[in-house]
């Protein structure tokens, strides 16, 4: 136990001390997370307290949090909140953690959409928190946007989260399976599915498998299940020359090319993360082609 009497500074470090001897990641960051939930400060704050002693409630309360995170329950789980694209999202347990990893799709639908007034209609498919939305609705600041998710728990906390950010006159959220319940045409289609093959959930970090979602998480035997089914709607979703913007695990691109090459998609790259790794696969709907010439 962390003593009232200690200083932030030095129960910062004791809880620092504790983490990596747990084999626990990143733990400077985590314990400087960890003491500045405890005792409500923010990162500035931190600094200019570390003299100070914690008090008795801020002391018990950084126990808990301490053995929390010493039994993997992931820092963003026990502050309830993660930032994406320089937002701040709400949790709740039907939600995934939003990564910085996402935002490359954010990053990819950018590069590929310049024209900030070209994209009026998006549709999230899975949408979680919102984060993947409400980026996309900030960089697009004349789109409208749908989100969809099974989940009506998931649903709320997007809901939550839009209205927070301002958005929610902007959005819809619809109650389905991917986009089976949506209309088309949209410009812009985004999604983050479970991607991970269900032999695989069982070696994930305890952080993972033990605190997300298990229906985010769960691709199917081969990790692919939801790929089909959003590319099976893609066609119908997206107008001529639309945009889909899917995220990848490690190593699927080809596979889910393939999938977006039968369907009549045309792939048009893959987008890599900070570590290099293939995260977006890009694909767009097909224009008409020109009419056929009358025969004699």
């Amino acid at each position: 136990m962390i003593a009232p009497a200690t200083a932030i500074g030095p129960a910062r470090r004791m809880v620092r001390e504790a983490l990596a001897a747990a084999g626990i990641p990143q733990a400077e960051a985590d314990a400087r997370h960890l003491v500045a939930l405890a005792c409500g400060l923010d990162a500035a704050g931190l600094i200019l307290a570390a003299d100070r002693p914690l008090g008795a409630e801020a002391a018990a309360t950084l126990d808990r949090l301490l053995a929390r995170r010493l039994a993997r329950e992931p820092v963003a789980r026990l502050i309830g909140a993660r930032e994406f694209w320089g937002m701040r999202f709400a949790l709740s347990p039907a939600t995934l953690v939003p990564r910085p990893d996402t935002e490359t799709l954010v990053e990819a639908v950018l590069a590929a959409r310049p024209d900030r007034a070209a994209v009026r209609r998006i549709a999230d498919l899975g949408t979680g928190t919102g984060a993947l939305l409400a980026a996309l609705l900030v960089e697009y600041p004349q789109a409208f946007g749908v989100a969809t998710d099974r989940s009506l728990e998931a649903l709320a906390t997007a809901r939550a989260n839009l209205d927070r950010l301002g958005l929610t006159g902007r959005a819809a959220l619809v109650g389905c399976d991917w986009g089976t319940a949506l209309a088309g045409p949209f410009d812009v289609v985004v999604s983050n599915p479970p991607y991970i093959a269900t032999g695989e959930i069982e070696g994930l970090d305890p952080e993972v498998r033990d605190h997300e979602p298990a229906a985010a998480l769960d691709g199917g035997p081969d990790g692919l299940d939801a790929y089909r089914a959003i590319v099976a709607d893609l066609p119908r979703l997206l107008r001529p020359g639309g945009l889909a913007v899917l995220e990848l695990g490690a190593g699927q691109a080809a596979a889910v090319a393939g999938i977006a090459a039968s369907a009549g998609l045309a792939v048009s790259g893959v987008a890599r993360d900070l570590a290099g790794i293939e995260r977006a696969l890009i694909a767009i709907a097909p224009e008409p082609g020109p009419p056929r010439p009358l025969q004699a």
